[in-house]
């Protein structure tokens, strides 16, 4: 049998492979090939499905562990102990005038605590309801404030209104276990303008804060003799209210009395509760006199808004209990608080004990004045010594203790987050304005209490700095408690971590440094030692979230974004608010204040570290890069302005305008937007010098750090001196007169605030840093002896000028007329006059 041919037919499907057949080897690799692709391609699939995965929850872990560090305290020991602020810890600090926004009232140092004070008002006056209560510019008052406080034991007010004086004064006297004893004494006079004697209600009040019980005891119907009760903080107590007396203790005056027993959901409710409780149906019915109808507090009747559906407040109701008295003036009446816990009690504070007390006091507080500040004996005359004495009185009686929660926002967070919780010892700027803590002010405030009392700053420093999260950054505005958080507009709340305020405290500790040289001092050191880790922690966090653009330059952060409605977008977290920067906020931003607190503040770093014998060389060697006068040149010295200037992306050619709104024809204008105001750029800005001369341009001086030979020192003394750009008889302007932006608005709503009126705080760095070159060898010595000299004069006589017509020390003084003007009464930082006058830098 021969071979098979193979049959080939033409447009047929060839043959089908039997199952013996096996691929050829070409196919097998092809086969293979594709199957070995697909398997690397599902692996790389799946790869990245878990990579992403891990990617995506890793990045919530992430973002929620970030956003969690905004409210996480540093986890260094607290520089406080918890208990510090006790009676049993601190007995003569316990009880204090720790309310400043009110204009009487006593509290203490407890988170949760028994809160008194004091409202009054005029009866039959033109004015319907006149309550005062809370600190108030709108009251109009001749003037108010301490003339004396030692911030501790004792303190005496004065408060003048239209046709009256209320003298307040208290003296406290330690005993027991719960900060012993004190008496309030309140005395009325008229003024001799009136023309008749002004009936007055007096209304004292004690107040718990969710915790804590109080007991009404009446007599004679409707006066309330006393109250008591018992907290957690205080133990058992009394409050008696005392009769009024002309003067004398047996000459009793007739008055008329109400009370009111109610419960209060928060503190800053306290003056609605008793304005909704008044009654006109109390007759005052003096034996020589006619009977009239007054208005007393009765029941309290909520307030009922029917159209107006408000959220119920669910806080915790407390007890509050007032004590009115209704008397003519002339008069005296005194509040006694006795401690249950003070059981081997000489006496009661009352009567000619107490004056006695007083007067003790008193001069106990005018010895230790002189001795503190020497104004005498440098020739002052005895209203110059009171005036200084009331400027240091306001800012110890202006202390205040706060506690409760700040409301934080980072970058990583969609909506604001409560701070934890946290308790504030500190001065405020401004009882009836700023009756809070501020960062940078603090600073300012420290400078004048350090001299009077270094534990007081010793512990103010140390409640401001475990404020601190882990990251290092302090909420710079502490708005902490119900009642401060009801002064504040809603906008300025929220508080950003990305936003910083000059470091001042720095400038406080340098000043208790400085005290150890001539007086070593156990209890500083040791609070240095607990302070530093924090203190290490916060000095990066400036030196690390605030830089510039280049190496060893800085940038504030925090600037407004809004560029369209401000003439020059403000730099709050500066403290110099509206003074001239770059006219376009950008990241290409060079601050030369700022570089020059990280360069004060880095040396004082170095100071202490090696007083603590720690690791010191780092914050040296930034110190000596940061002063480093050529460097300083190289990046903040403009030759056209021949001064020191920040550096950003600028253009001068800026106005406001009213913007113009198209309204259609036959349309009523009514129904479109009202024109605002907005800014005009007339020609495109870009990088360079800002040029604008003030108080910015001389912070390399103002913190010493110009080598006193830096021919730049002429040329700043020179401009300082120019009335037409800083020199004014009253104290340096903040702004030159030759500048674009010498007193123009920023916004259609907002007056220029640092664009040319005098401000204390700046003026005493000036004065200080004349005093430095004046004592240091160089060329221009002559030159700041003379300057300082003049300066210091100009300073003073205004301020004290201005007391004396207005009864206020004032935020800001006007720099064409020296009037004050802003807040007031402002025995913040305008308080170191006092410094100025004593000489103490």
């Amino acid at each position: 049998m021969g071979r098979q041919r193979k049959r080939v037919v033409t447009g047929e499907a060839p043959p089908p492979p039997r199952k013996d057949d096996k691929p050829s080897a070409f196919h097998r690799k092809e086969k293979k090939k594709k199957v070995d692709i697909g398997k690397v391609f599902i692996n790389i699939s799946i790869g990245l499905c878990i990579f992403s995965l891990i990617w995506f929850f890793y990045a919530l872990y992430m973002r929620s562990s970030l956003a969690k560090r905004v409210v996480t305290l540093h986890p260094a020991a607290p520089v406080l102990d918890a208990n510090s602020s006790s009676a049993k810890v601190s007995p003569e600090r316990f009880w204090g005038t720790y309310r400043p926004q009110v204009y009487f009232g006593m509290k203490t140092r407890s988170p949760r605590p028994i809160v008194t004070g004091m409202m009054w008002m005029r009866q039959f006056s033109d004015v319907d309801i006149n309550l005062r209560h809370t600190c108030e510019q709108g009251d109009r008052l001749q003037s108010y404030g301490w003339l004396m406080h030692d911030g501790t034991n004792f303190g005496v007010q004065e408060i003048r209104d239209n046709d009256f004086t209320l003298t307040t004064e208290f003296v406290k006297r330690m005993g027991g276990g719960h900060g012993g004893d004190w008496t309030w004494r309140i005395t009325a006079k008229q003024h001799s303008s009136s023309p008749h004697a002004p009936v007055l209600s007096l209304m004292f009040y004690a107040a718990a804060d969710t915790q804590g019980s109080l007991e009404a005891h009446v007599e004679e119907k409707t006066r309330l003799a006393s109250v008591t009760g018992s907290s957690e903080e205080l133990g058992n107590f009394k409050i008696t209210f005392r009769k009024p007396v002309t003067g004398e203790p047996s000459s009793a005056k007739y008055a008329s009395y109400n009370y009111l027993k109610t419960v209060s959901p928060g503190l800053e409710k306290l003056s609605d509760i008793v304005k909704h409780s008044l009654n006109r149906r109390f007759v005052y019915s003096p034996s020589s006199g006619e009977k009239r109808h007054y208005i007393g507090v009765d029941v309290y009747r909520p307030p009922h808004h029917p159209n107006q559906q408000k959220p119920q407040d669910t806080r915790k109701e407390s007890d509050f209990v007032v004590h009115q008295v209704t008397v003519q003036t002339p008069f005296q009446v005194e509040v006694l608080f006795e401690s249950g816990s003070f059981s081997n009690r000489p006496n009661q504070l009352v009567g000619s004990t107490l004056t006695q007390e007083l007067e003790k006091r008193k001069a106990e507080f005018s010895a230790k004045f002189e001795n503190t500040f020497r104004l005498e004996s440098k020739g002052f005359n005895q209203a110059n010594i009171k005036f200084a004495q009331a400027a240091l009185s306001n800012m110890l009686g202006g202390m205040g203790y706060f506690y409760g929660q700040s409301v934080v926002q980072s970058v990583y967070n969609e909506y604001p987050l409560l701070y934890p919780e946290g308790s504030l010892y500190t001065a405020v700027p401004s009882r009836s304005f700023f009756p809070r803590g501020f960062l940078w002010d603090e600073g300012f405030h420290q400078l004048l209490l350090s001299k009077w009392d270094p534990e007081v700053t010793r512990e103010a420093i140390a409640h401001w700095i475990d404020l601190m999260n882990i990251e290092g950054w302090i909420p710079r505005e502490q708005i902490l408690g119900d009642e401060a958080r009801s002064k504040v507009p809603g906008e300025f709340i929220v508080q950003r971590n990305e936003n910083a305020n000059p470091p001042t405290l720095f400038l406080a500790l340098q000043d208790l440094i400085g005290q150890l040289s001539s007086n070593p001092d156990e209890k500083t050191l040791t609070f240095l030692q607990r302070l530093f880790p924090k203190l290490k922690t916060w000095f990066g966090w400036y030196n690390t979230t605030q830089t510039g653009p280049k190496p060893n330059s800085y940038r504030w952060r925090g600037r407004d974004k809004d560029t369209n409605l401000f003439l020059n977008p403000k730099t709050l977290t500066s403290g110099l608010d509206d003074y001239p920067r770059a006219s376009h906020p950008s990241a290409d931003e060079r601050h030369i204040d700022l570089h020059c607190w990280m360069a004060m503040s880095s040396g004082i770093m170095a100071r202490i570290a090696q007083l603590l014998g720690e690791p010191h060389e780092d914050y040296e060697a930034t110190h000596n890069i940061l002063s480093d006068n050529g460097l300083l040149n190289e990046l903040h010295w403009s030759e056209q302005l021949r001064a020191y200037s920040d550096f950003g992306n600028h253009t001068q050619s800026v106005s406001l305008q009213q913007e113009k709104v198209y309204v259609p024809p036959g349309q009523p204008r009514h129904q479109f937007p009202v024109a605002r105001l907005v800014r005009y750029v007339r020609k495109a800005p870009k990088l360079q010098f800002v040029n604008a001369l003030g108080y910015v341009s001389l912070f390399p001086f103002l913190l010493h750090i110009l080598q006193p030979d830096s021919h730049k020192l002429e040329q700043i003394f020179q401009d300082m001196r120019d009335p037409n750009k800083l020199w004014t008889p009253y104290g340096l302007r903040s702004l030159s007169k030759a500048d674009p932006l010498y007193m123009m608005r920023n916004t259609e709503h907002d007056a220029p605030y640092w664009r040319g009126a005098i401000w204390i705080n700046i003026n005493y760095l000036a004065v200080r840093a004349l005093h430095h070159y004046s004592n240091t060898n160089g060329p221009y010595q002559e030159k700041a002896a003379g300057l300082y000299k003049e300066l210091r004069t100009n300073i003073v006589n205004n301020v004290f000028k201005q007391y004396v017509e207005t009864g206020y020390i004032w935020e800001q003084y006007n720099d064409s007329t020296g009037r004050g003007q802003g807040s007031h009464p402002f025995t913040g930082w305008s308080a170191l006059t006092v410094l100025i006058m004593g000489e103490h830098y």
